[in-house]
């Protein structure tokens, strides 16, 4: 029973931890519902597997600054993200946009998965049926195989 309020307590002091600040929060609660969107597409630059509504550095911080200020200037989710892609790269985003510059990312695991299948094919149709035996060949093997023969 002690060990379970201590576990409560634990869990309830980290999701307090975790909590944003109130203070960072827009106003507007649509604005701020427009800024947690865009956050959840935004990458953290240091710990770069999460976005900028999961991580906790001081990067993200600023960066989730930059975005709520972006958003209650007005300005759309694509001019945000145009914003910060001119600024770190298109690194920042977690999902990137289609272009020629990027298309590689898109098209090569196709491409590997067509060649794959491809090789596949190829090395299940080069497989010719063995080839008859010739009546001597044929004989032959009668005699090996049948130890009463010898």
């Amino acid at each position: 029973m002690r060990l379970k309020l201590i576990l409560a307590a634990l869990a309830g002091v980290l999701s307090i931890a975790a909590a944003s600040d109130p203070a960072e929060r827009l106003a507007d609660p649509a604005q701020e519902a427009q800024a947690r969107e865009i956050f959840k597409d935004v990458r953290c630059l240091v710990c770069q597997n999460e976005s900028i509504d999961d991580s906790e550095a001081e990067l993200a911080k600023d960066l989730r600054r930059i975005v709520r200020e972006q958003v209650s200037a007005g300005r759309s989710e694509d001019e945000i993200k145009r914003f910060l892609t001119d600024r770190y790269g298109e690194f920042v985003l977690l999902t990137p946009s289609f272009n020629a510059w990027n298309l590689a990312l898109w098209i090569g695991p196709f491409l590997v998965l067509a060649a794959g299948v491809a090789l596949l094919m190829r090395r299940l149709g080069a497989k010719s049926p063995e080839p008859d035996l010739s009546k001597e060949e044929a004989d032959r093997l009668k005699r090996l195989s049948d130890p009463e023969q010898t």
